[in-house]
């Protein structure tokens, strides 16, 4: 019986450059290209589209 350890997820490239993943930052190699994604989320040059939110104008008060 041999003792073979397997990793708990398969290895992938980072979406930012493209080498290696690192387990401490996964799926990123660096805290850099974990920092360039997290800033391109909080500046909206990423979305998740969502359905079309139906906006209520300030003329209409439902609060009575």
């Amino acid at each position: 019986m041999s003792a073979e350890i397997t990793g708990l997820r398969a290895a992938r490239k980072c979406p930012e450059c493209g080498r290696p993943s690192d387990r401490a930052t996964f799926p990123f190699c660096s805290p850099r290209c974990k920092d360039v994604d997290l800033h391109r989320w909080l500046s909206g040059a990423y979305v998740i589209p969502g359905p079309e939110d139906e906006s209520v104008s300030p003329d209409d008060d439902d609060c009575g």
